[in-house]
């Protein structure tokens, strides 16, 4: 059966984003998803509530000296910021070690290389990526072809309107975590999506500073930031 999953998704449970479970699920059905994985920063949900004909994947969004690299398919905690570390307890919980929006913040590729052969995958496609590199995914794309990457998509969505910019089309036996894992392993995943506005980062940021209890710095810093992105969003119409 053909399944459409967003593999990168963030909930309420990460300081800036703000969907229940429920929610994301919801929004995802109605982009027309079949599975959603749910990748906080650095927290991991342990009970994924059920939903019918739905499948929220739990996950977590890992902050490392590589940058950020999703455990798939993982229950238990990764309290490390070490990438090695973090990648040796996903695997150790049989999850999938894929690295997120890699060219996001910079092109260079060589930084990565050492790392390839403890990927299970690289994010190809996440419709927030591109907002200071506008080949962001262009260059996911072509690391993954260079050294035989497994690929995966995702919105990366904080906020609802987010849900399924970013869609991973697979083949598999079942809507269940063991069929949709196996399914991914086989690398024959087809990844799509368009780019989500830059104005939802700007909101995101905006209620982590909220969360937190940033300063009146912080803030005059987001104003400037949220003006540029509604500017991006001009500009990119």
């Amino acid at each position: 059966m053909e399944l459409r999953l967003d593999m990168h998704v963030h909930s309420e449970k990460s300081p800036d984003g703000c969907m229940t479970l429920s929610e994301i699920a919801e929004r995802a059905k109605r982009a027309g998803l079949n599975g959603a994985a749910v990748c906080d920063h650095d927290r991991v949900q342990k009970d994924m509530p059920r939903f019918p004909g739905f499948l929220l994947i739990p996950g977590v969004e890992v902050s490392t000296e590589y940058g950020h690299l999703l455990g798939l398919f993982v229950t238990k905690p990764v309290e490390t910021h070490d990438f090695h570390e973090a990648v040796e307890l996903i695997h150790g919980q049989g999850g999938l070690a894929v690295l997120a929006h890699p060219f996001e913040r910079s092109r260079d590729a060589m930084r990565l290389t050492p790392i390839v052969p403890l990927l299970d995958g690289v994010e190809i496609w996440n419709s927030r990526a591109e907002r200071k590199i506008r080949q962001a995914n262009g260059l996911a794309a072509a690391f993954a072809r260079t050294h035989g990457l497994r690929t995966f998509a995702g919105s990366d969505a904080h906020r609802p309107q987010e849900v399924g910019n970013g869609v991973t089309t697979i083949e598999a036996e079942a809507l269940s975590l063991e069929a949709v894992k196996s399914a991914l392993l086989s690398g024959q995943a087809r990844t799509s999506g368009r780019r989500s506005r830059a104005w939802y980062t700007a909101r995101s940021q905006l209620r982590k500073r909220r969360r937190t209890g940033a300063g009146f710095a912080s803030y005059l810093k987001w104003g400037a930031f949220a003006l540029k992105c509604l500017m991006q969003d001009v500009i990119c119409r």
